[in-house]
Protein backbone atom coordinates (compact mmCIF):
# COMPACT_ATOMS: atom_id res chain seq x y z
CA UNK A 1 0.00 0.00 0.00
CA UNK A 2 2.94 2.53 1.01
CA UNK A 3 5.13 1.52 -2.24
CA UNK A 4 1.81 2.76 -4.45
CA UNK A 5 1.18 5.64 -2.62
CA UNK A 6 4.71 7.03 -3.24
CA UNK A 7 4.77 5.62 -6.50
CA UNK A 8 1.62 7.74 -7.13
CA UNK A 9 3.34 10.48 -5.49
CA UNK A 10 6.13 10.53 -7.87
CA UNK A 11 4.05 10.82 -10.81
CA UNK A 12 1.93 13.52 -9.42
CA UNK A 13 5.33 15.14 -8.56
CA UNK A 14 7.12 14.69 -11.72
CA UNK A 15 3.97 15.95 -13.60
CA UNK A 16 3.39 18.98 -11.75
CA UNK A 17 7.04 20.51 -12.02
CA UNK A 18 7.56 19.66 -15.41
CA UNK A 19 4.99 22.20 -15.95
CA UNK A 20 5.98 24.72 -13.33
CA UNK A 21 9.95 24.12 -14.69
CA UNK A 22 8.42 24.71 -18.09
CA UNK A 23 6.56 27.92 -17.07
CA UNK A 24 8.99 29.64 -14.57
CA UNK A 25 12.51 28.59 -15.97
CA UNK A 26 13.90 31.14 -18.55
CA UNK A 27 16.17 28.47 -20.70
CA UNK A 28 17.59 30.11 -23.89
CA UNK A 29 16.82 28.86 -26.75
CA UNK A 30 17.43 25.49 -27.88
CA UNK A 31 17.77 24.51 -24.37
CA UNK A 32 15.64 21.29 -23.44
CA UNK A 33 14.78 20.63 -19.65
CA UNK A 34 12.83 17.60 -18.96
CA UNK A 35 12.16 15.83 -15.44
CA UNK A 36 13.34 12.34 -16.01
CA UNK A 37 12.02 10.84 -12.67
CA UNK A 38 11.06 11.58 -9.32
CA UNK A 39 12.35 9.34 -6.13
CA UNK A 40 10.93 9.79 -3.00
CA UNK A 41 12.20 9.04 0.34
CA UNK A 42 10.34 6.56 2.30
CA UNK A 43 9.20 9.41 4.92
CA UNK A 44 7.70 11.57 1.99
CA UNK A 45 9.79 14.63 3.19
CA UNK A 46 11.88 15.03 0.56
CA UNK A 47 11.72 14.10 -3.36
CA UNK A 48 14.56 14.09 -5.26
CA UNK A 49 14.14 15.40 -9.15
CA UNK A 50 15.97 14.02 -11.89
CA UNK A 51 16.59 16.90 -14.85
CA UNK A 52 17.76 15.97 -18.01
CA UNK A 53 18.99 18.67 -20.11
CA UNK A 54 19.80 18.86 -23.47
CA UNK A 55 22.65 20.10 -24.58
CA UNK A 56 24.36 18.87 -21.59
CA UNK A 57 27.28 21.97 -21.79
CA UNK A 58 24.34 24.20 -20.33
CA UNK A 59 23.08 21.52 -17.27
CA UNK A 60 25.29 23.67 -14.87
CA UNK A 61 23.48 27.08 -15.70
CA UNK A 62 20.02 25.62 -16.14
CA UNK A 63 20.57 24.06 -12.36
CA UNK A 64 22.08 27.36 -10.89
CA UNK A 65 18.80 28.93 -12.10
CA UNK A 66 16.53 26.08 -10.71
CA UNK A 67 18.38 26.29 -7.30
CA UNK A 68 17.63 30.06 -7.69
CA UNK A 69 13.91 29.23 -8.33
CA UNK A 70 13.80 26.83 -5.95
CA UNK A 71 11.51 28.32 -3.17
CA UNK A 72 8.80 29.90 -5.76
CA UNK A 73 8.80 26.46 -7.45
CA UNK A 74 8.55 24.74 -4.07
CA UNK A 75 5.50 27.16 -3.17
CA UNK A 76 3.80 26.30 -6.55
CA UNK A 77 4.16 22.75 -5.79
CA UNK A 78 2.58 23.52 -2.40
CA UNK A 79 -0.35 25.42 -3.46
CA UNK A 80 -0.83 22.66 -6.24
CA UNK A 81 -0.81 19.26 -4.55
CA UNK A 82 -3.61 17.75 -2.58
CA UNK A 83 -1.07 15.79 0.01
CA UNK A 84 0.66 16.79 3.34
CA UNK A 85 3.20 16.96 3.68
CA UNK A 86 4.40 17.79 0.66
CA UNK A 87 7.85 16.58 0.20
CA UNK A 88 10.57 19.65 -0.42
CA UNK A 89 12.01 19.20 -3.58
CA UNK A 90 15.78 18.72 -4.63
CA UNK A 91 17.05 18.83 -8.21
CA UNK A 92 19.74 16.40 -9.13
CA UNK A 93 21.40 16.37 -12.90
CA UNK A 94 20.42 13.03 -14.25
CA UNK A 95 23.34 11.65 -16.53
CA UNK A 96 21.36 8.93 -17.68
CA UNK A 97 19.79 9.61 -21.01
CA UNK A 98 23.66 10.87 -22.21
CA UNK A 99 25.11 7.54 -20.89
CA UNK A 100 22.28 5.81 -22.97
CA UNK A 101 22.97 7.80 -26.21
CA UNK A 102 27.32 6.68 -25.70
CA UNK A 103 26.32 3.12 -25.51
CA UNK A 104 23.58 3.30 -28.12
CA UNK A 105 26.84 5.47 -30.10
CA UNK A 106 29.79 2.39 -29.30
Amino acid sequence: MAEERARRLNELIKKEVGKIVFDMLDAEPGVLVTVTRVITNSNLFTAEVFISIYPSEKAPEVLKNLDRLIYEIQQVLNKKLKVRPVPKIIFNYDKNPEEAARVEEL
